[in-house]
């Protein structure tokens, strides 16, 4: 959330006006009070993201304000102003809970850098709510050293406009890593726009990315944007980007590179100002040894690669895992379950887990609807039939589909356009498929 509404505590004309003026250049809503009565009164009728408030005032001691604004459940950043700066008053005052510390004279280039690292923090303050193992809404649970790795690098990341290239196998949360991302990044206010471009039939790719104008081919009836357009302002998230057809990838190259880009059938540029999160499952690198992928384009998606590992090499975060879910299934089905019994515990942490998250969450929402009394049962969670190698003859003509694709995918250790290859379909085909199994 960005700092917006600001209070300034000051009891100098001159030294007021100056902020506000400040303040106000920079479009932030101000708020004036001259003394401690004045900011009492407003602090609880209204919140604020920035205080500035003076430590001597006609009718108190700032830090005394300062101990009551900490107190606030929307606590303000809050930067001390004096006349009078001694290294002891700035410890005292960072102790008690100040964000910064500022001494008059000051210049408004002193203030920029304060709303910048304010910036910053709050962003930081989000992301560690957001990936908190804590929180209530937990997007990346786990305790493993991986996972706590991993969550610090999100942190460094995540306020940031850097392109990132997300990489891991399929069902380990790529497309979570990628909203949360945008959603503690300073574009977090604009548009997340998600495009599986393993699902893009080769013949409207270019429509689907930059749009057309009416007449540009026999079924564009009106002028529609693509999604970068769509995104503009905002975050573009392009999943399975190793899936590109090598043809088309040199128009999202130029499209990176310049930020220009034109609709289909139209000669007019548009601007698109988004930060670009991709994801795949393939190994670029030897995507790109290979020729199936351009190494200039990797260089451009991957500033920052963030890889998130198997369920199987995090084996002590399964349990946290199956909790969160059975929770949220749990309120979901309004079911009267507690929790595991012990062989279910040891049911999941023994198991392969070839779907990763994705499928540890489909097999407790199965225990959820299968359990019949006040906790799930390994037997419930259907892992030992998954395991089992199921016969054709008891199968359903989807089942049996749905099987073949997992067992290619496993094959070919992931990769989906090698699989799709093997059974025979198109990489648009292979997708929908995916999709509709949910693999």
């Amino acid at each position: 959330m960005p700092l917006e509404k600001v209070l300034i505590v000051e009891d100098e004309p001159v030294v007021r006006s100056l902020l506000q003026e400040i303040f106000t250049r920079r479009k932030f809503s101000v708020t004036l009070a001259e003394n401690l009565a004045q900011a009492e009164a407003v602090t609880h009728k209204e919140s604020f993201d920035l205080v500035m408030l003076d430590i001597r005032l006609p009718d108190g001691d700032g830090h005394n304000f300062l101990e009551r604004l900490a107190t606030l459940p929307e606590h303000p950043l809050v930067v001390m102003v004096t006349g009078y700066g001694t290294i002891e008053s700035a410890v005292a005052c960072m102790r008690a809970g100040a964000f910064d510390y500022l001494v008059k004279p000051f210049r408004p280039s002193q203030i920029d850098i304060l709303i910048k690292r304010g910036q910053s923090y709050r962003q930081l303050e989000q992301v560690n709510q957001l990936l908190s193992d804590n929180s209530e809404d937990i997007l990346l649970v786990g305790r493993s050293p991986i996972m706590q790795r991993l969550r610090q690098l999100i942190e460094r990341v995540a306020p940031t406009d850097a392109t990132v290239l997300i990489t891991g196998e399929n069902g380990t949360g790529k497309g979570v890593v990628a909203q949360a991302l945008h959603a503690v990044s300073v574009r977090a206010a604009k548009a997340f726009i998600s495009v599986n471009m393993g699902g893009l039939p080769e013949g409207v790719f270019e429509s689907e990315l930059f749009g057309h104008v009416r007449g540009a081919f026999t079924d564009a009836k009106t002028d529609r944007a693509g999604r970068f357009e769509l995104a503009d302002g905002g975050t573009l998230f392009l999943d399975e980007i190793g899936n590109i057809p090598l043809g088309q990838q040199a128009k999202i190259l130029r499209v990176l590179e310049t930020g220009e880009l034109e609709r289909v059938g139209s000669s007019r540029t548009y601007r698109a100002n988004v930060r670009l999160i991709s994801a795949t499952n393939s190994d670029l690198p030897t995507e790109v040894a290979s020729g199936n992928f351009r190494q200039d384009l990797l260089f451009r998606l991957n500033t920052i690669q963030i890889h998130l590992p198997p369920l199987r090499e995090r084996r002590e975060d399964i349990a946290l895992l199956g909790q969160h879910f059975l929770k949220q299934h749990v309120e979901r089905y309004r079911k009267a379950i507690t929790g595991f019994d012990e062989g279910a515990i040891e049911a999941m942490k023994n198991y392969a887990w070839p779907g990763n998250v994705r499928e540890l969450d489909h097999s407790v929402e199965r225990g959820v609807l299968m359990s019949q009394g006040k906790v799930v049962r390994a037997i419930d969670l259907g892992l030992n039939a998954a395991q089992a190698t199921p016969r054709l003859e008891d199968m359903s003509l989807e089942e049996v589909e749905a099987f073949l694709i997992k067992k290619t995918l496993a094959r070919c250790d992931g990769n989906a356009r090698k699989a799709a290859e093997e059974l025979g379909l198109s990489r648009s085909a292979f997708y929908r498929r995916l999709e509709r199994y949910k693999l």
